[in-house]
């Protein structure tokens, strides 16, 4: 394969990483410059209008902002499930970048490892339990200390 058809088809298979690199990275700007904790700024969680209870993300936001601004604790104490996900959608994220310049399809062809069967679905129930455990812990009241 000639050189420039290797660059072409590299530029075009890192497109979808670096766009959802592009608009992550433009969010999580904005949320660091807009600060969530102001009123106005941010519509209030829809589950916490109408429950008065903490969903998962509740806190999700001025997360975000505290470790933009360098303030892991009171990031950790706003929501930790938030908190601690970050690092691993930043190793996910690098693991489909990664495949993508070696050239991982990204669908069911039969050539190159698959990169939608790069997560096992075990990982993704396990998240959905932990978040589910999370979700409710946080609204009882011995586990208080999850409240943002």
């Amino acid at each position: 394969m000639p050189m420039g058809k290797i660059a072409g088809s590299r530029a075009q298979a890192m497109s979808a990483p670096l766009g959802a690199a592009l608009v992550a990275g433009a969010a999580v700007a904005f949320v660091g410059t807009v600060d969530p904790s102001e009123p106005g700024h941010y519509p209030t969680c829809p589950f916490l209008m109408l429950t008065g209870l903490y969903c998962p993300g509740c806190g999700g936001l001025r997360t975000v902002h505290a470790l933009v601004h360098g303030d892991p604790v009171t990031a950790l104490g706003l929501n930790p499930l938030v908190t601690l996900m970050i690092p691993v959608l930043v190793v996910l994220w690098g693991r489909w970048a990664l495949r993508a310049w070696r050239g991982a399809r990204s669908g069911g062809e039969s050539s190159g490892p698959s990169v939608a069967k790069s997560i096992r679905p075990a990982y993704v129930w396990l998240f959905l339990a932990l978040m589910i455990v999370f979700w409710i812990v946080r609204n009882l009241p011995f586990g208080e200390f999850l409240a943002p």
